[in-house]
Parts: structure tokens; sequence; C-alpha cells
């Protein structure tokens, strides 16, 4: 597939936030996102090697897409969760449950639903180029979360990697990107939580387990399907 770099966005340090697209026009498109979290670099890499597989890809119709390899570039340079202004750009998103109260700094949501400029640029390409699913990629403990209508994908996805399947991971999460899409862009949002590397399993044993199922996406279809 043929990627081309959209205007990228700024961060709150000023730092380029850079985004692409293929060049077929749609009027919905796939989002892969990665990087909300600046120190959730599983998630991050899984994203890499899923985009240079894309591209290198000469056998996949092109189709619409838009990846965005890293939101939180600020902390993801300083190996934080939150951004330089210390939000959660998870918690960020001006859904209908946005709330200004959090219990941990980690989660601090900013002092107004959409206040960080990561988030006002992602919106602005939601807004332009509108999402027909969302991948968002993160690190946690092994789970495909998913909100709106592609339960079907965060299955299939499990039938490979053996991730438990979750429409709710037990608490809640006002503001995120899985509240946010759904509600204004009536889009599904899957929340890939990969594993974290240690002693045990590296970044790139995390991306083989979860290669299969990720391809068979594309392969079998099954995210062309969302586009209709």
């Amino acid at each position: 597939m043929n990627f081309v770099e959209l205007k990228p966005g700024l961060s709150v340090e000023g730092v380029e936030i850079p985004a692409y697209k293929t060049e077929t026009k749609a009027k919905k498109y796939i989002y892969l996102v990665g990087g909300t979290h600046g120190d959730e670099v599983e998630g991050v890499y899984v994203l890499k090697k899923y985009y240079e597989w894309l591209q290198s890809n000469t056998e996949l119709e092109e189709l619409p897409i838009v990846v965005i390899p890293i939101l939180n570039v600020d902390g993801y340079k300083n190996g934080t969760r939150v951004n330089a202004r210390a939000v959660d750009l998870n918690r960020n998103y001006p859904s209908k449950d946005w709330s200004p109260e959090f219990k941990k700094d980690r989660y601090f949501p900013g002092e107004a639903a959409l206040s960080e400029p990561e988030n006002q640029f992602l919106v602005k390409l939601f807004d332009k180029y509108k999402p027909a699913i969302v991948l968002s990629f993160h690190t946690w403990k092994p789970v495909i979360n998913y909100n709106g209508d592609c339960g079907d994908i965060a299955r299939v996805l499990s039938e490979e990697n053996e991730y438990p399947v979750a429409d709710y991971i037990g608490y809640p999460t006002p503001g995120s990107l899985g509240s946010f899409v759904p509600e204004k862009y009536n889009a599904g949002v899957i929340t890939f939580e990969c594993p974290n590397f240690d002693e045990n399993k590296n970044l790139q044993q995390i991306w083989e387990e979860n290669e299969v199922g990720l391809k068979k996406l594309f392969t079998d279809g099954l995210l062309q399907k969302k586009l209709q």
C-alpha cells in the first residue's frame, strides 16, 4: 500500500505528530493509532511492525487508512504515560461522560475536555476523514477491549492471540477514545492491550504472537466490511 504524509500536528512541547494516509478517498477510514500513553512502548512497537507490513504489501487492495504511529510524542520522548501537561490523553476526549474528577494523577483528564493539542489534532483528522473503526494500540495486560459495533473484530483477534475479549475492563474510563468515537462518529474502537515485555518475552515476540490475527483483519476482508 502507498501512504502519504499528512500535515503533522504539534504537541504541547511543539514536537511534530506524524500522520499518514493512503491515497484512497472514501467516506470512512480505518484508523491505526499508537502511543496514546507515552510509556507503552509495546503497543507502539506492534503498530510499527503492522504499519511496515501494510507499506510493503503489494497484494492487498488499496484501502482508506489513516495511521498515527505515536500520538503522545512528548510522553514517548519522556517515558511518561501522560503528556507534557501531565494529562492522560485517554481521559481527555469530549465524550458525554467526560469528568474533571480523578483519583490518581496518572488519570488526570485535563482542565477541560479536548484541552490537549494532541487530541485536538486527532479529532480534526476524524472530522476530515471520518472513522469507520479505530484500532488503538496500548500496553497493560493482554486483553482486546472493544466499544461500539466491533465485537466481531475483537473475537477474531482473540482466536489468534488468545487474549480475553472485554467490552468493559472493570472500571469506568470517562473521556476515553472508546467512549467518544462510538458516540460521535458511530464507529467502533478496539483498544488493543499488549502485554508488557520482560525477560521472558521481548518486543519482537509480542509482535509475533499478534501478527497472524492483525494481518487476518485485512487479508480476510474483516476491516473492509466496516467501510460499507
